[in-house]
């Protein structure tokens, strides 16, 4: 867990916050008030999506056996707050908002629980409750901003997911790279010999490719598995540089759309953006090019910061942040 969260004076019991995302679970238990450790669990394996969007008893079975051994080890016996915060809340996240209140408040006792998008626990982690925006870029990429003025809400930006948007994400940096390749195997122009021989080094004969992509369920994520090797071969090869450079309009594009105003904070977090100078260096351009007056900051936090900084405000019944019954949904 990157970041810190402050403990709150004179608030008795633990708080929990859940991280789902598309690499894996994470949950971290901290005392609300002064002082203790926070406590974190963590796994590879991601909650199951469904006919329903994500899957509830997936995330409970294994969230809730987590809790039970975080409990435990920290002598606590339950929750005063509890923020569950996954990616496609907001577009696959029914059944969750149908089965989590009951399960979590039967479980943990409960009465204050939060149900975020991934996109606003990490808003919560990059910057607390303040204004200004987040880009979020992983497999996929969201903008979100606020300004907290009274019923403003949220400023969403993509996050449309990998067929249809997520666009300069690692889904769609690693998709790129693959199209390049596959130019370079046909002849056609603007295809690149190195990505082709990453690409098949990485995943066998370019022949091969659509039938080890198409039917599979973790595509997002196999495609984002390339994105490092376009990153790599950035500094020699310009058909790579310039997927990169496209991948940067494109994140400045959504951070723009969203940022709630000309001078706002702007922060990007997420595991995309290890990709190093090659991709931050125009994306920094870039964002002074499409909102000349906002001020690049450093995220504080991760997504499970976020989540567990929306539980410590629900604690102390002090939560600034826009809710709503997609991205940010309390139930008390």
């Amino acid at each position: 867990m990157t970041g810190a969260v402050a403990a709150v004076p004179g608030v008795a019991g633990h708080v929990l916050g859940v991280d789902s995302g598309g690499s894996g679970l994470r949950v971290a238990l901290a005392p609300a008030g002064a002082g203790g450790q926070t406590l974190t669990w963590s796994s590879p394996v991601p909650v199951t999506i469904g006919g329903r969007g994500i899957d509830a008893r997936s995330l409970l079975g294994s969230v809730l056996p987590a809790a039970d051994g975080l409990l435990r080890e920290a002598g606590a016996r339950g929750c005063v707050a509890v923020c569950v915060g996954a990616a496609g809340m907001a577009m696959l996240g029914d059944d969750l908002r149908a089965v989590l209140p009951a399960a979590l408040r039967d479980a943990l006792g409960t009465d204050h629980l939060a149900l975020a998008s991934d996109a606003v626990t990490a808003y919560a982690g990059a910057l607390g409750q303040r204004p200004g925006v987040v880009v979020a870029a992983g497999t996929g990429l969201v903008a979100l901003g606020t300004d907290l003025s009274a019923g403003s809400g949220w400023r969403r930006a993509d996050g449309w997911g990998h067929l249809l948007g997520d666009c300069g994400g690692g889904a769609w940096i690693g998709r790129a790279g693959l199209e390049a390749a596959l130019r370079a195997y046909d002849g056609r122009a603007e295809g690149s010999p190195a990505l082709l021989a990453r690409a098949e080094a990485v995943f066998g004969p370019a022949p091969g490719l659509p039938g080890l992509l198409y039917p599979r369920p973790d595509r997002p994520a196999v495609l984002a598995s390339f994105a490092p090797e376009v990153g790599r071969l950035a500094p020699g090869d310009p058909v790579a540089a310039g997927i990169l450079r496209a991948a940067a309009r494109h994140i400045a594009a959504a951070a723009a759309a969203a940022c709630p105003a000309p001078a706002a904070d702007v922060a990007l977090t997420g595991g995309l953006f290890g990709l190093g100078e090659q991709l931050i260096t125009p994306l920094r351009n870039e964002l002074r090019l499409q909102i000349p007056r906002a001020r690049q900051v450093t995220a504080e936090g991760d997504p499970l910061v976020g989540a567990m900084t929306l539980a410590m405000a629900l604690a102390r019944n002090d939560l600034r942040l826009p809710v709503d019954d997609t991205l940010l949904r309390v139930v008390c």
